[in-house]
């Protein structure tokens, strides 16, 4: 298996990590009660930052060979930018309305709660058909020597979650991971 579809990998598994913890957080909003806004800020600043400085660019570059090794594959796989764009453009809305409920815009919960679940679905769904079909098509079509082009152009893009030096602005929702991570050891609900 190529390492660079390893780190798409572990990078999913962190984006899967972020929606379960903003996935909590909503859920304690869904409630009436008082989320923790400071995390769900951070959770929406990930991935206003990272997937498209690091991550998505990893997965075009695999995708522009893929088109070129064999576009019948990457023609089953869609339209991976535009998926990548609607993201985008799903994440403008829930930071909106987290900033609307913060300066207290009149919202309804019900709305606030359907946008952030259609984010996390969506985000979901897109990785779902990554995995399913995009990373085996990839595995199946490059060659060595692509998958030796790919490193090279994405050597410097590492995910700020699990990097040793965790940038200073993701430290507190790396935290807030590792707290659901024990409470979830241990049986205790969160």
């Amino acid at each position: 298996m190529s390492y660079v579809i390893e780190v798409l990998r572990q990078e999913h598994s962190s984006i899967e990590r972020l929606l379960r913890v903003l996935e909590r957080e909503l859920n304690i909003f869904d409630r009436g009660d008082r989320p923790n806004y400071e995390v769900i800020l951070a959770v929406i600043d990930y991935f206003e930052d990272y997937p498209d400085r690091c991550h998505h660019p990893k997965e075009d570059v695999i995708f522009e060979n893929l088109k070129a090794r064999n576009a019948v594959a990457a023609a089953t796989v869609g339209d991976l930018k535009g998926e990548h764009r609607e993201e985008a453009r799903r994440l403008r809305r829930v930071a909106k309305a987290i900033r609307d409920v913060l300066s207290d815009q009149a919202m309804l919960r019900e709305a606030v709660v359907d946008i952030i679940r259609d984010f996390i679905d969506h985000e979901r769904q897109h990785m779902a058909l990554e995995e399913s079909l995009f990373f085996p098509a990839a595995l199946n079509a490059l060659r060595a020597e692509d998958w030796a082009d790919v490193a090279l152009k994405l050597a410097d893009q590492s995910d700020p979650l699990v990097r040793p030096s965790v940038e200073e602005k993701f430290s507190i929702l790396r935290r807030h991971i590792m707290e659901l991570e024990e409470e979830a050891k241990a049986g205790t609900p969160g």
